[in-house]
């Protein structure tokens, strides 16, 4: 399967400018989870209405497998600015159970609580374990059970599916 990353960036840029003039949302926060998250939000960042800089969000003390063995994370910053009643604009690369934004979420509101979370992905592939769902989405996919999305980056930024997962 060939993945069009472009189109798909492209689409959520549509989208996402659409969503926020639907919403009334003005000077948001966009917040990518690392680091897949991150480098997609660096992309959608051309067309937010905002004058924060990007924040980051590091979601490893926050999953549901962090203590299971064999995990050894490694650790990005988490760099958000105030966001007590903002609205917030998560960003990540791959939806597939929702455990990771229900992560994200978590830390999110251990920081404060926003006006709103609004969801970017770039890629669903409709694996949902937890009831979330993404305001924009950049491709839905279907995938074989042992295949799973890859994206590499940030320069050149690059995905492929990788089958034998």
């Amino acid at each position: 399967m060939k993945l069009d990353l472009e189109q798909s960036l492209a689409s959520m840029k549509t989208q996402l400018t659409a969503y926020c003039s639907q919403k009334g949302i003005t000077n948001p926060i966009v917040v990518g989870i690392h680091t897949g998250g991150v480098w997609v939000a660096e992309q959608l960042m051309s067309v937010v209405d905002t004058d924060e800089a990007l924040a980051t969000l590091d979601i490893t003390f926050y999953r549901d497998d962090f203590t299971r063995a064999g995990l050894n994370p490694k650790v990005n910053q988490t760099l958000l600015p105030a966001i007590e009643g903002r609205h917030v604009i998560l960003v990540d690369d791959v939806l597939m159970s929702g455990r990771t934004i229900r992560a994200a979420m978590n830390e999110i509101f251990d920081f404060g609580r926003p006006a709103s979370i609004s969801l970017a992905i770039l890629y669903d592939l409709g694996q949902h374990e937890l009831p979330i769902q993404a305001d924009v989405i950049g491709e839905r996919l279907q995938l074989n059970p042992d295949q799973r999305v890859k994206l590499s980056g940030p320069l050149p930024l690059t995905v492929s599916v990788i089958d034998g997962y």
